[in-house]
């Protein structure tokens, strides 16, 4: 037997306009407002400074989710500057800058771009260096699909490129967090498709970076990697988060770039935080200072 039609509720069709023939034009005006959207499709309101709110706890939802349902547990975070490019691109530019200074010898801005170009040639070691560092980290599991420690950058080029890519190399998962900026920003091509995400707040993404962290290896860098370093220091520093491992790769960058000997000479900050970073000269030494550390605490990071 058929169902028989069933009767429609009275708010499934709109006012006849055989009503009131005006019915359907005030209806039309009604729908179409925005107030009468739903609020998730409300792009306006979603994007109102009332809705800052909703707006955090969806930058961090979205990534905490998919990274919870790939079985990310543990990550080693790699920061270091987007500038310093691998050996061979260093070098093309430094020629490239080269032969317009040829036909102006005399411009102070390419002599500039020179020396600069130089000095990035030497730095090229460092995406040498992290890449090898990557490679490490993913080498570490028992396989490609062990995710148990995990490469995670800023998801740039540069020193995050380099982690990401060594981690590629052999086969392994890589994490990118990348940042919503004013000018366009493409994530480095070898973070692993389902785990490359995009943050608009770069609170919410500094807490991804320290959620899983077993260790935190800063290579040379600019603002950026100052900013990320700096706050993980303080919050273990202030005992707000678990001490981890955090090495700071080429020494003698970092003790030129940072004075911490001047700062504790001058009480700003104590004896024992210096205890709180490792200086180190390469990859090797870098992984070889964290698995050291699991293993004096009886919780080795790799079984």
């Amino acid at each position: 037997m058929q169902n028989e039609k069933r009767v429609r509720f009275p708010w499934e069709d709109p006012k006849s306009s055989k009503e009131d023939p005006k019915a359907s034009e005030l209806i039309d005006r009604l729908v179409k407002s925005p107030t009468y959207k739903l609020a998730f499709q409300d792009s306006d309101f979603l994007e109102s400074s009332e809705a800052r709110g909703v707006r955090l706890e969806l930058d961090y939802l979205k990534a905490e989710l998919q990274i919870r349902k790939l079985g990310i547990e543990h990550t080693i975070v790699v920061f270091g500057s987007a500038r310093i490019v691998e050996p061979k691109t260093a070098i093309a530019r430094f020629n490239e800058v080269e032969e317009k200074l040829e036909k102006a010898p005399d411009d102070r801005v390419l002599l500039r771009e020179l020396y600069v170009a130089e000095r990035m040639i030497g730095k090229s070691i460092y995406y040498e260096d992290a890449r090898r560092f990557g490679r490490l980290v993913g080498e570490s599991g028992k396989n490609p699909d062990d995710c148990r420690i995990t490469i995670m950058t800023g998801g740039g080029p540069g020193i995050m490129e380099a982690a990401n890519r060594g981690s590629y190399d052999v086969g392994a998962k890589t994490i990118g967090l990348n940042i919503l900026l004013p000018h366009e920003q493409f994530p480095n091509p070898y973070i692993t498709p389902e785990l490359c995400f995009q943050f608009h707040y770069f609170a919410v993404r500094k807490m991804h970076f320290l959620n899983r962290a077993k260790a935190l290896v800063v290579y040379p860098g600019g603002f950026g990697t100052f900013d990320e370093l700096f706050e993980t220091l303080t919050l273990i520093q202030t005992e707000k988060t678990t001490p981890i491992p955090i090495v700071l790769v080429g020494k003698s960058f970092w003790e030129r770039a940072l004075n911490f000997a001047f700062l504790q000479e001058e009480g700003v900050i104590a004896a024992e935080d210096l205890e709180i970073f490792k200086f180190v000269d390469n990859a090797n030494e870098a992984w070889e200072y964290i698995l050291n550390w699991y293993t004096e605490k009886g919780i080795p990071l790799v079984q």
